[in-house]
């Protein structure tokens, strides 16, 4: 049996959770022996790990008095290094901005491998300076594999760091198809009317997200006199500046707060669409779950949109609230009939035939 450790920050709801915890309870059914350290073992999530993955944590001292601080860090990596030195047979980093992790599977084995889950030049506006002094502390060059969640991610690091091709590669998240489409059918308090509706999930968080645009845009509509709702599933550091915006413009009874959901999907079963404005993104979950669901994608152009969502599964636009809101109406008045019929389990296939090459 081979032993593989994955380490994350923690097992919160969020996008890169959802990932981890799907593969992990995969590949332990798979015969592997499996260790996810944390840097904080806390999260919602835990509780649906497979309880034969062994969870450990690895958390930085915060001590305020630096010297002790050193100290106690070097006590915990010399700890750490003594009790699992290259002692599995792979090691992945899969929250890219934890330096812990990163540290943990560099020490764990030498075949390992750190995720990127976001492109990465996107992310710091083209500047490439603080793109590589944020590699460069992930010590990127010490990993046999970098893996890439977007083809447009990987050609995006490649850009910056050439020499790095070959050890560079695209495998998207494994997707649990079977558990959203039952859970999916969860009833749920909050009920659809015969208004056209938009569903968007995610973090609030105006710099990535750019929600501001769906605000701006459904002020457009409602300005038109077009019946319409977007439901709002998540919350950030954001809310309350998109709620105030929301109130100012009189939207209120337009778009709906729902916030967080451990369980999101019986809004996908509701909603008529996907909705997203993002600036960037690695490859969002989102859209295998819209896949999954039969449910259509009216997205910005990010990730491998143009390449996995135009023409198929809904409409790619660029990042103008114009182009968003004449897409937007066309939704309601027209709808989207989606082309293409999505193959979850190939898809599947395809994900778990590169982990296992890795591993």
């Amino acid at each position: 049996m081979k032993k593989i450790l994955f380490s994350a920050y923690d097992m919160s709801v969020g996008g890169i959770e959802t990932a981890l915890l799907t593969l992990l309870n995969d590949l332990v059914n798979r015969d592997y022996e499996i260790t996810l350290v944390l840097e904080h073992q806390r999260g919602i999530f835990l509780s649906d790990l497979d309880p034969r993955i062994n969870v450990i944590s690895y958390t930085p001292s915060e001590h305020k008095n630096s010297f002790l601080r050193k100290v106690i860090n070097l006590g915990k990596r010399i700890h750490f290094f003594l009790k699992h030195y290259h002692r599995y047979d792979f090691a992945g980093s899969f929250a890219t901005y934890s330096r812990v992790g990163s540290f943990v599977a560099r020490m764990a084995s030498k075949n390992n491998a750190l995720w990127g889950h976001a492109d990465y030049l996107d992310l710091f506006y083209k500047n490439k300076d603080q793109m590589r002094d944020f590699f460069s502390k992930l010590r990127y060059d010490k990993f046999k594999h970098i893996v890439f969640v977007s083809r447009a991610a990987r050609d995006s690091f490649i850009s910056v760091y050439p020499e790095m091709k070959d050890r560079t590669i695209y495998c998207n998240n494994l997707i649990d198809y079977k558990k959203i489409e039952r859970l999916a059918k969860e009833n749920v308090s909050e009920m659809k009317g015969k208004t056209y509706t938009f569903l968007n999930i995610g973090r609030h968080e105006e710099r990535q997200k750019k929600l501001t645009r769906i605000i701006e845009a459904a002020k457009r509509l409602k300005k038109d006199k077009i019946s319409f709702q977007i439901w709002f599933v998540g919350d950030g550091p954001d809310t309350k500046m998109y709620q105030d915006l929301v109130k100012k413009y009189r939207l209120e009874k337009e778009i709906i707060f729902l916030g967080r959901k451990k369980n999101p999907y019986p809004y996908f079963r509701l909603a008529d669409s996907i909705l997203l404005t993002s600036d960037y993104e690695g490859y969002p979950v989102v859209f295998v779950e819209s896949f999954i669901l039969g449910k259509p994608i009216l997205t910005t152009d990010i990730s491998d949109a143009r390449t996995e969502v135009s023409g198929k599964y809904g409409v790619v636009v660029d990042k103008e609230i114009e182009e968003i809101y004449q897409a937007m109406r066309d939704f309601v008045k027209s709808g989207y009939t989606i082309k293409t019929k999505f193959n979850a389990k190939k898809f599947n296939e395809e994900v778990i035939r590169t982990i296992e090459s890795l591993i």
